[in-house]
C-alpha cells in the first residue's frame, strides 16, 4: 500500500496573469512563496518517506520546502513537468484565441491527438501528456519502497492523474479545483489507484489561492 500526496506547485506571476506556462520555467512568486513555506510545515508530521517533482523550478522550489522540513532530498522527474503548448506558451487565452483560432478551437475541444503550432518546442498532444504524467507516478510505484511519497507537480498533470484515479476519460472535461500548493491524497493498493481527497488548502491563506482556469 502506498499513500500519494500529489501537490501542485506555489504560485507564480503568470498563473496571476493566466498565461500559459507549459515548460517556460517561472519562479514562483512572493505568495507563492508564502504558500510553500505554509506548505512544508503543514506536512511536516506526514511521515513522507520520500518526494519527486518536476524539474521545473515553481515544481522544484515546492517540493524543496516540503523536503527541508522532512529532513529528505528531491528526487527531480522531468516526466512530471507540464504540458508543452509548443506556440501557445507564454500567451493569455484571448491571445492564443486570435492569434491561432482554429488551433484554438481545437484546444477548447479537447481533442486527444491535436498538435498544437510549434514554438521553440513542439507541442505534446493530450493523449502523448496524459500517458507521460501517468507513466512518471507509475516510475515512483514500481520501485516499491515507499509506504508514503510527495509527487510535486503542475496542474495539467493533476488533471491526468484525477481521471486515472477515478477511471474517467482524459478527454472528459475537468470538473474539480486544482489549487496552487494544494494537497490532493491517492491510495494505490498495489493493483489499482483510488482518489481518497482532493484539494486540501486549510494550510493555506484564502488572499494566496489560485484555481486553474476551468
Amino acid at each position: 500500500m502506498t499513500d500519494i500526496l500529489l501537490i501542485r506547485h506555489g504560485e507564480t506571476d503568470w498563473n496571476v496573469d493566466k498565461r500559459l506556462q507549459g515548460h517556460i520555467d517561472i519562479p514562483l512568486n512572493e505568495a507563492g512563496q508564502r504558500q510553500v513555506r505554509a506548505l512544508g510545515e503543514a506536512l511536516a508530521g506526514e511521515g513522507i518517506d520520500a518526494i519527486f517533482a518536476s524539474d521545473l523550478q515553481r515544481a522544484h522550489a515546492t517540493a524543496q520546502a516540503v523536503a527541508e522540513v522532512a529532513g529528505l532530498a528531491v528526487q527531480t522527474d522531468a516526466g512530471l513537468r507540464e504540458r508543452c503548448y509548443g506556440a501557445f506558451e507564454g500567451l493569455r487565452h484571448v491571445d492564443i484565441e486570435a492569434r491561432y483560432p482554429e488551433a484554438y478551437r481545437v484546444w477548447k475541444a479537447r481533442e486527444p491527438d491535436a498538435r498544437y503550432p510549434a514554438g521553440e518546442r513542439i507541442a505534446e498532444t493530450m493523449r502523448e501528456f496524459y500517458e507521460r504524467s501517468v507513466q512518471a507516478v507509475e516510475r515512483v510505484l514500481a520501485l516499491g519502497k515507499y509506504r508514503k511519497v510527495a509527487i510535486v507537480t503542475h496542474g495539467g498533470v493533476l488533471e491526468c492523474l484525477h481521471h486515472w484515479a477515478s477511471d474517467s476519460h482524459f478527454t472528459q472535461p475537468r470538473s474539480f479545483d486544482i489549487f496552487n500548493a494544494s494537497v490532493n491524497r491517492l491510495q494505490w493498493d498495489g493493483q489499482r489507484v483510488r482518489i481518497r481527497s482532493w484539494g486540501e488548502i486549510g494550510h493555506l491563506d484564502r488572499e494566496t489561492l489560485d484555481e486553474v482556469d476551468r
